[in-house]
């Protein structure tokens, strides 16, 4: 295990769409703490949209200038006092939110929603995230990485595969179903993974970006089986399509990663009667005539946010047990140094997920 320097390398992000290397001291973990040598910090579109091109979340929830990154994962380098179940030489990836670990959310291991304004702290936007050597974490933040998982895999898992992991899997999704997903970039593809994994075997995936849609295309889950079975370029014709695909029924499940309006529409019309619909793509609105589309079609309407820290444990045993790899479904790897160009790739939204690594 390397010897650890006083000094390290991290990246910051001062908005205007910028990326800032500065010189840190490295963290000494104090009680119940833990130093983490970072291996691999995956880029999320929530950065892109909130920090990266402006800074938009306001008091507790700003961002505060801290080093970048909320999806890290690595290795335990060094352990503080009071440390019970973590040691050096752990292989974890980091449950992005620490709570004040008290609150009712935070007792289910949903620390992205505790309730505490003061102890409430996302990795890479109110304390140091991932984008640096190494990383000061809570010991109970921490969620052990198997062995048949790179590092890679293991950011990737941090954020947005939890994310569609906790939506299918509160959806119910199964092999009786044929999943629609709207918005092919990361957590889009990481939902046709996951959902090829929970025995789901047609696929239709919809986006409007060239390069999304041709990478969709390229994947596959397994040899001799695409990750997607359908890539639609979005436009007004797709409900016509995936009706047609569907013998005219439409999808049992459906879920939105885009964010947009029109898809996620397109997610609702496009689910059969008693489907299951999810939507976890931040921001925008939506608006539609809930008797005809909600109502009379007896749809269950799922909003799901990220996941929890068992919940992750579950994902990560499950994905290290069936040998499939997040990693596959990403795009570009670069080192520290080309940061700056790795959030330019993440930014543009042409590819799989961009990742920094060490």
């Amino acid at each position: 295990m390397r010897s650890i320097p006083k000094t390290m390398a991290g990246a910051i992000l001062p908005g205007n769409s910028t990326v800032e290397i500065k010189q840190f001291q490295v963290p000494v973990p104090g009680e119940r703490q833990v130093l983490v040598a970072v291996k691999a910090s995956s880029i999320c579109g929530s950065d892109i949209r909130a920090i990266y091109r402006e800074h938009l979340g306001k008091g507790p929830e700003a961002y505060q200038g801290v080093i970048a990154g909320h999806e890290p994962c690595g290795q335990i380098v060094k352990v503080g006092p009071g440390c019970r179940v973590r040691k050096v030489g752990d292989r974890v990836v980091l449950y992005h939110i620490s709570g004040c670990g008290c609150c009712p959310d935070c007792m289910h291991g949903y620390q992205i929603s505790c309730t505490s304004a003061h102890q409430r702290k996302a990795y890479g936007w109110q304390r140091d995230g991932g984008h640096a050597l190494y990383l000061l974490a809570e010991e109970q933040d921490c969620v052990p990485l198997p062995d048949a998982l790179t590092y890679v895999d293991g950011a990737y898992m941090a954020c947005g595969f939890g994310t569609a992991w906790e939506c299918l899997t509160r959806m119910q999704v199964n092999g009786r179903d044929r999943l629609l997903v709207t918005g092919l970039g990361p957590v889009g593809l990481a939902a046709a993974q996951l959902a090829r994994l929970l025995g789901v075997t047609e696929i239709i995936g919809v986006d409007v970006a060239p390069g999304r849609l041709q990478f969709a295309r390229s994947l596959s889950y397994r040899k001799g089986v695409p990750l997607v079975d359908h890539v639609l370029p979005f436009d007004d014709q797709n409900l016509h399509a995936i009706q047609a695909l569907t013998d005219g029924a439409g999808c049992e499940a459906s879920v939105d990663c885009s964010g947009v309006g029109a898809a996620r529409l397109l997610a609702l019309k496009s689910t059969r009667q008693w489907g299951r619909c999810g939507f976890v793509g931040e921001g925008g609105k939506v608006e539609f005539d809930v008797s005809p589309f909600l109502i009379h079609e007896q749809i269950t309407l799922f909003g799901s946010w990220v996941t929890s820290r068992k919940h992750l444990s579950d994902l990560a045993e499950v994905l290290a047990r069936q040998q499939v790899h997040p990693e596959k479904t990403g795009g570009p790897q670069l080192p520290l140094s080309q940061a700056a160009k790795a959030y330019d790739l993440a930014d543009k939204g042409q590819t799989g997920k961009v990742c920094i690594v060490f």
